[in-house]
């Protein structure tokens, strides 16, 4: 099944990549490979992660503190959003109708 980010999803990851930027040391690339990795992980098995909210998954990014947000629908699995396992919830459960 196809994965298909949201343009949330897309500003998501691109601002958490901006923030790995500024910081130096190869982080940034090493964060959009820990996003690859993981978007390829769900799209060979989505039903591996747990549900987080109502039919929204959560899968976590290997060494960096971010969660891809995503939903398995009939036609393809959307991510929703790429947020820090810190951000308030209510965020990402407003995304779960999109």
């Amino acid at each position: 099944m196809n994965v298909v980010l949201t343009a949330e999803a897309e500003a998501d990851i691109e601002i958490a990549h901006a923030w790995y930027r500024e910081r130096g040391f190869g982080l940034a690339a090493e964060f959009l490979r820990a996003a690859s990795a993981t978007l390829a992980s769900i799209e060979r098995f989505p039903q591996g992660y747990p549900t987080v909210h109502k039919s929204m998954r959560r899968a976590l990014l290997r060494r960096f503190p971010y969660g891809l947000f995503y939903i398995e629908k009939v036609d393809a699995i959307y991510v929703v959003g790429c947020f820090h396992s810190r951000r308030d919830p209510e965020v990402w459960h407003r995304r779960h109708d999109t």
